[in-house]
């Protein structure tokens, strides 16, 4: 089968499209044929090896994190999935490789694709939407009435987040540029900032959930600065805290690395009376599910930029890289 590969952690080589072995189902795995795959900054992020002490993966690897497809093989253990259902997953960590024709899944993070969606949308959906659900509604427990800042609204955490905080009912700010405050205003935010021209921390205080997305320190500081006291920060990009090193099993050593990454947040945080979280999302097919529900009740829908052929999945990063899309960016295999 045909694959985008990556070869060596690099920031300046790009995905080589490739010929490999197709990937034999398991006992507890399905083959799924893969029709469309989500292209998000965490593949860039792998590419480039910036996660490389914490998914220490072997190269060459099959890159890409979301699918949509259709299951062509079942493992001899597996009850829930058959030959011929539509599916999409946001696959484990260590198991990823969506960049290709076929993969195989396990089915604790396989779910039934919504029905109605396109591949191409519910192909964008997995972890954005993952990112979201374990946010807001595992960690956070969003209620209706409470404050919600969600940062980047326009973009593919964003456009969803966005959703899904309203449909918990909670008063939703978001922050985005000029020419989005229409599409996130159609989303539901009931407060948008225009990044470019208006200051959230002037704007916003007492929040109960800050879903914080911005690499700047600074931005940091600002959000743990509108909670209310118990307020929650969760941040989707770090530093990430001794408490995620635990989460994930990581060595003692780098317990201790999380530990001072994060004392400048987790000190901040406490002297205001708030916490501070840090997510890094994890494949889970029940909470797919319930996301599925949502999706063809109608009360969350897909945010798609653009869509690129299989052969241009490195323009498709590339763009992404650009963090303009509004929105996912997908790619089309089949």
């Amino acid at each position: 089968m045909k694959a985008f590969i990556v070869e060596k952690y690099s920031k300046k080589e790009k995905l080589k499209l490739t010929q490999v072995a197709e990937p034999i189902a398991k006992e507890n795995e399905v083959l799924v044929q893969i029709h469309a795959a989500g292209v998000n900054l965490l593949d860039s992020m792998i590419k480039h090896g910036e996660f490389k002490i914490f998914l220490p993966y072997k190269t060459p690897i099959i890159n890409g994190h979301d699918m949509a497809g259709t299951v062509v093989k079942v493992g001899s253990g597996v009850k829930k999935f058959k030959i011929g259902d539509e599916v999409y997953s946001r696959v484990g960590d260590y198991r990823i490789g969506t960049f290709a024709q076929y993969i195989a899944v396990n089915v604790s993070d396989l779910a039934l694709k919504p029905k109605n969606l396109s591949m191409e949308e519910a192909g964008s959906i997995p972890l954005v939407g993952l990112t979201a659900w374990q946010a807001l509604v595992e960690i956070a427990n969003v209620k209706k009435g409470q404050k919600v800042f969600i940062q980047a609204g326009s973009g593919g955490v964003g456009t969803f987040a966005i959703q899904l905080a309203k449909h918990l009912g909670a008063y939703v700010a978001t922050t985005t540029s000029t020419k989005n405050i229409d599409l996130v205003k159609s989303l539901g935010a009931d407060l948008v900032i225009d990044y470019k021209t208006q200051e959230f921390s002037n704007l916003l205080k007492d929040y109960d959930v800050v879903l914080h997305s911005n690499r700047e320190k600074i931005v940091l500081e600002q959000s743990l600065g509108i909670l209310k006291k118990g307020g929650q920060l969760i941040s989707l990009v770090g530093p990430p805290t001794p408490e995620f090193a635990k989460e994930i099993g990581l060595p003692w050593y780098l317990k201790l690395v999380t530990k001072l990454l994060s004392s400048s947040a987790r000190k901040k945080a406490k002297k205001l009376n708030v916490s501070f979280k840090f997510l890094f999302m994890r494949a889970e097919g029940n909470q797919l599910g319930e996301i599925t529900k949502l999706i063809e009740a109608g009360i969350i829908k897909p945010v798609i930029d653009k869509v690129f052929p299989f052969e241009q999945t490195n323009e498709a990063l590339s763009y992404v890289e650009t963090g303009r899309s509004k929105g996912k960016v997908v790619v089309k295999i089949k």
